[in-house]
């Protein structure tokens, strides 16, 4: 027992005095805008790529959860969604969104451009990159809602006017310092700017197009859902697993 003690009593002595010493030194040092605005652009791609990472998720939960004759546009509208979101964000939505006036309601249709400079803090890329996994995950949960209730087209139609214009307005009323943001609304981690507006979103679509083809019989009575050609449930469960993902970055 003395041995063991004394094993863990050295190292634990110097780990006590090092972080006395950082916490003395960070008191009294200062880094440099530059430096600041590179580690800060540095976290926005990071946590970019960690919101970008379940699209894979998306993917693979609708794919594992629809029919053998509907996973190739599963997959081709994940893969679509991204290119379109990205497109029309640059195109009207980061500006929608940060254009807004302070307590105002919508902001600017013009295209995004880099005005990077060290007093931001960060470079306006990696912002941009940062929001737009953000607007392309609320198309992402259309997507799943909608899973062989649309065609191909009309879901990049839809995946447009969401991606360009609907979710920059909702998203500049909080985080661009719109209407919401004056009253002191809080938004954690997009639970009301992605989700609630994608759900709401994904609602809408649902309610206009109606249930699966199959679903109910002549009478209306709902049938029994039989085991899908193509689920597969360790797809699903991977799937679930790339969600968890976003958790590290909250």
């Amino acid at each position: 027992m003395t041995k063991i003690i004394k094993k863990i009593s050295a190292p634990l002595l110097s780990l006590i005095l090092l972080l006395n010493m950082s916490s003395a030194g960070m008191a009294e040092t200062t880094v440099s805008g530059e430096v600041q605005a590179i580690f800060n652009s540095l976290l926005f791609l990071i946590c970019g790529f960690l919101v970008m990472f379940m699209a894979a998720g998306f993917a693979m939960l609708e794919s594992g959860m629809v029919t053998s004759k509907s996973v190739s546009v599963i997959c081709a509208k994940n893969i679509g969604l991204y290119s379109i979101a990205g497109i029309m964000f640059w195109l009207f939505g980061y500006n929608l969104a940060y254009g807004i006036p302070e307590g105002g309601y919508i902001g600017t249709f013009t295209p995004w451009a880099d005005a990077s400079a060290v007093d931001t803090g960060y470079a306006d890329g990696s912002d941009w990159f940062f929001q737009m996994v953000f607007c392309a995950t609320t198309v992402s949960i259309c997507s799943g809602a909608m899973a062989e209730r649309i065609k191909l087209w009309p879901f990049f139609l839809f995946a447009a006017i969401l991606s360009g214009i609907i979710y920059p307005i909702v998203m500049g009323w909080q985080w661009g310092g719109g209407w919401l943001a004056e009253l002191g609304f809080s938004d954690f981690a997009g639970s009301t700017l992605v989700h609630s507006t994608g759900g709401a979103a994904a609602l809408a679509g649902i309610m206009l197009l109606g249930a699966r083809y199959g679903r109910f019989d002549s009478k209306g009575e709902a049938k029994a859902i039989k085991p899908f050609a193509a689920s597969s449930i360790p797809l699903v469960t991977v799937g679930v697993f790339y969600f968890m993902v976003r958790l590290v970055r909250i």
